[in-house]
């Protein structure tokens, strides 16, 4: 199989179901988003964390695939003619956010809690958990607009968000485990400085 196959080439591409959209069609803008994302979590996978982070990880990085797929099939051709899902992957459910929320409740246990805003960095593996947060942040945004569109499934919405807190609290977390610095923003500190 060929890696390019020129059906792009005009600016269109395909949703599952065959729908053809423009490349800048904001369900385009929000799988591809999801994309980004996961090559960032990518990324923080491959630093020197602890393995119960890594496995965490990889199971995010394998849900992200499942709901970037889900975010690529137009709704309107979800189910095939004989009534069954185009989509035979597993969804994303109450029981993965549950799970997410477990995993959040687990790290937060070990650290101290938060009295101010916190500013981004103290470490390159902690700055990376904030970019993720960010594109997380994103995608949630492109995801919502979508569905003022077209339906998104509920679970997408409420993972994506859960996520982003889930990063928040991985960024917190590795600051600790790594000795770095988290550093408070103080609106009031910064006055007396200047």
């Amino acid at each position: 199989m060929k890696i390019y196959t020129k059906t792009g080439d005009e600016g269109t591409t395909a949703l599952f179901g065959g729908t053809r959209v423009p490349k800048n069609h904001i369900r385009i803008e929000a799988y591809g988003t999801i994309d980004e994302l996961n090559a960032y979590v990518g990324m923080i996978r491959d630093q020197e964390i602890p393995q119960i982070e890594k496995e965490f990880l990889l199971s995010i990085q394998n849900q992200l695939f499942t709901l970037g797929a889900m975010l690529a099939t137009d709704p309107q051709k979800a189910l095939l003619k004989n009534g069954k899902e185009r989509l035979n992957i597993p969804k994303i459910t109450a029981d993965t956010l549950a799970c997410m929320e477990s995993e959040i409740d687990r790290m937060e246990s070990h650290l101290p809690p938060m009295t101010h805003f916190i500013l981004p960095g103290g470490h390159p593996t902690v700055s990376f958990c904030h970019i993720a947060r960010c594109v997380c942040r994103r995608a949630e945004r492109l995801s919502v607009q979508l569905d003022q569109i077209e339906p998104v499934e509920e679970e997408i919405l409420k993972y994506i968000n859960r996520l982003s807190d889930y990063l928040f609290v991985l960024a917190r977390k590795l600051t600790l485990d790594l000795q770095a610095e988290e550093i408070k923003w103080i609106p009031e500190k910064l006055k007396e400085d200047h």
